[in-house]
């Protein structure tokens, strides 16, 4: 009874290590899952238990897993590869936030005012660690991490192999352009409220400074800009959640619209 329960087990490790791989791919490389502030230990603890919830789903979708080798080196390398590609996008999708921040810190006066961001891994502007702090608490009213692991990862093991990854590289490919330049326009839309109304101010102090010339607008310009800021960041707030609700639901469905257009069917083979 023993070896028949050791012989299934080892049957069964060449596919759970697959899952596990994706899932450890996405979690090293998807926004908030990636940061130092989760040790290693548990995000391969959490690899680990995601893999072993979609097992059964993987098992059910029929894989076709080789025998050790060379084969099943290139398939733990692909597998990766869809892992790292799922957390990617979502991180260029998140990566919006903190540049929104970026285009407004400099016209507010905190252009200088960098600090390490913990969330993005980078030295950010002010603005862009307070934008992305908001964007990771609308991110988890959303239920991020649930259409995380069931939209993007759970359903990529039902639809989603190396092959079909592949045969439809123009596609991924497309959806990355897609996403980046995505990323720059949501940040302009996001941020152009705060940061129009700033370039106005400028140029208002601007001719204030060339009609009374005596005004001294170096002391005068930089408090009325960051508290003009501050006023619209306030009043402008719910905008701007709307508007990360939206850019995080659009980042999910075209993961979703991905595995539809190359994707093999729930039910198929993988």
């Amino acid at each position: 009874m023993e070896k028949a329960a050791l012989d299934e087990i080892l049957r069964m490790a060449p596919a759970f290590l697959l899952v596990a791989v994706r899932a450890l791919a996405m979690i090293e490389t998807a926004p908030l899952l990636s940061s130092d502030v989760n040790p290693q230990v548990v995000r391969i603890a959490l690899a680990g238990f995601a893999a072993y919830a979609a097992f059964p789903t993987a098992l059910v979708s029929g894989w076709e897993i080789p025998p050790f080798g060379l084969s099943f080196v290139f398939l733990v390398i692909g597998e990766g590869l869809i892992g790292i590609i799922i957390g990617f996008f979502m991180t260029m999708i998140f990566s919006a936030f903190s540049t929104a921040g970026q285009f407004f810190s400099l016209q507010m006066g905190f252009g200088a005012s960098e600090t390490f961001d913990p969330l993005s891994q980078i030295e950010n502007p002010l603005m862009g660690s307070y934008l992305n702090l908001v964007a990771m608490l609308v991110f988890l009213s959303l239920g991020g991490f649930r259409e995380l692991f069931l939209g993007g990862f759970w359903r990529s093991i039902q639809s989603l192999s190396i092959m079909s990854l592949v045969e439809g590289r123009e596609a991924v490919l497309g959806m990355l352009l897609a996403g980046l330049s995505r990323l720059f326009l949501d940040a302009m839309v996001i941020s152009m409220p705060v940061l129009g109304t700033l370039f106005l101010t400028s140029l208002s102090t601007g001719l204030i400074s060339k009609a009374a010339p005596q005004i001294n607008i170096l002391t005068e310009g930089f408090p009325l800009s960051i508290t003009i800021a501050f006023i619209l960041i306030r009043v402008t707030l719910p905008f701007m959640v709307d508007a990360f609700s939206r850019v995080v639901e659009s980042g999910f469905a075209a993961i979703e619209t991905l595995y539809i257009r190359i994707g093999t069917p729930v039910g198929g083979g993988v």
